[in-house]
């Protein structure tokens, strides 16, 4: 028994210890930024650690994306390494490696999904000083679900203390804002409409306006030049699973290959597929790419359901984790099971050469779903194998 009450003194000791601790971290860095919400965040976090360095602040930041990585304060990355997994206690272990380089500035993606772990990440880890959520949508709907309100309450979760939080949300922004004023947080809203079309051609992807605005919006905040902080936003390098289209030629035939695996969303998948579709109005055959992850299958029914609803497709490839048991749904979401090719687990090679038999001479290939589980491999193949990269403008 004293053994049992001095090993839990200990560790009450100890716990206090590292509390103490990262306040003290937390306290070393004056300007903290949290990212939250359902699409973009890795995007936003790059372009604000971008645009803090532009305005001369010494930032580190934190990508939970495709890659973990930390990106220091010259814009170079440090791959994150998870042996044991992702876990929201990596916050404060990254943190403290930022505080022991001194920065004046840190970008923290926020890695919570689960709303009372988001609570715990804002009011416990990162205390921020500017908040963001970057949009609300239909998307963790088993952890943050059912509805747009309730995911939208859970993202509500971190809302700093007394802070400011920029958001580019539109349909869910009137809920947000009664709740933010409820707290005493100031929320602003950006209008994706004041980025110039002259300002995102520069990028060589695919850069949603309401990305750069939000930067935008916390340059204008910290008295950051626009110009400036555009011209380091287009100088970093973007997210791996940023949307890129790539151009294959494999037999005299033509494939483009739309890398959307990271929009994840239905909604998100949608518009990028409409704005391709506006670019190349004579596509040739249309493959509809579906990567599956065991651990998100609920987002690719989300995904069946807007395919069969919205595009027309001549196949439909299933690759990836549990494919045999989206078959199950196919009729309940308009898909038809003569124009599916089942892969499941397999190859990037095989993916890549069955693509091109199924193309007659020219077609065009969304991919969407997952990086996961293979995803980035076949975009990667295809981006390795292709003859040029061109640029769909945003």
């Amino acid at each position: 028994m004293i053994v049992i009450l001095f090993l839990t003194l200990i560790f009450l000791v100890l716990g206090a210890l590292e509390f103490r601790s990262h306040q003290h971290n937390l306290r070393s860095i004056p300007i903290r930024v949290h990212i939250n919400g359902t699409r973009g965040k890795s995007s936003v976090t790059r372009l604000i650690a971008a645009t803090l360095r532009a305005g001369g602040y010494k930032t580190f930041a934190k990508v939970t994306g495709t890659l973990p990585r930390i990106i220091d304060d010259k814009g170079l990355e440090v791959p994150i390494l998870r042996p044991h997994g992702a876990n929201i206690i990596e916050q404060t272990k990254i943190l403290r490696y930022m505080a022991r380089r001194k920065p004046d500035a840190m970008v923290m993606e926020c890695m919570a999904v689960f709303p009372e772990y988001q609570w715990i990440c804002e009011h416990r880890m990162i205390k921020a000083s500017i908040g963001v959520i970057t949009n609300c949508r239909p998307d963790h709907l088993r952890e943050m679900g059912p509805s747009l309100e309730n995911i939208t309450r859970s993202l509500l979760n971190t809302l700093p203390d007394k802070g400011v939080v920029f958001t580019a949300e539109r349909k869910m922004f009137s809920l947000m804002k009664a709740e933010a004023d409820k707290r005493g947080v100031q929320l602003i809203q950006v209008n994706p409409e004041d980025v110039p079309e002259e300002a995102m051609l520069h990028f060589d992807h695919l850069e949603h306006r309401e990305n750069v605005a939000i930067a935008l919006g916390i340059a204008k905040h910290l008295n950051i030049p626009t110009a400036k902080a555009l011209a380091s936003m287009h100088a970093c390098h973007p997210d791996p699973g940023a949307l890129r289209l790539y151009t294959a030629q494999h037999e005299g035939k033509n494939v483009r290959f739309i890398n959307a695996l990271a929009a994840n969303d239905p909604e998100s998948t949608l518009t990028i597929w409409e704005k391709v579709l506006a670019i190349y109005p004579d596509p040739g055959s249309v493959l509809i790419m579906l990567n599956t992850r065991a651990d998100r299958f609920d987002r690719s029914l989300q995904l069946l359901e807007m395919v069969g609803n919205n595009i027309k497709y001549d196949f439909f490839i299933s690759i990836g984790e549990k494919t045999k048991m989206l078959s199950q749904y196919y009729h309940r979401y308009n898909i038809d099971p003569r124009k599916v090719v089942e892969l499941g687990l397999t190859t990037q090679e095989t993916i890549y050469h069955k693509i091109f038999e199924l193309v007659s001479q020219q077609g065009i290939v969304l991919a969407m779903g997952n990086m996961g589980a293979g995803g980035l491999g076949v975009a990667y193949h295809f981006r390795d194998q292709g003859k040029q990269k061109e640029k769909i403008s945003g």
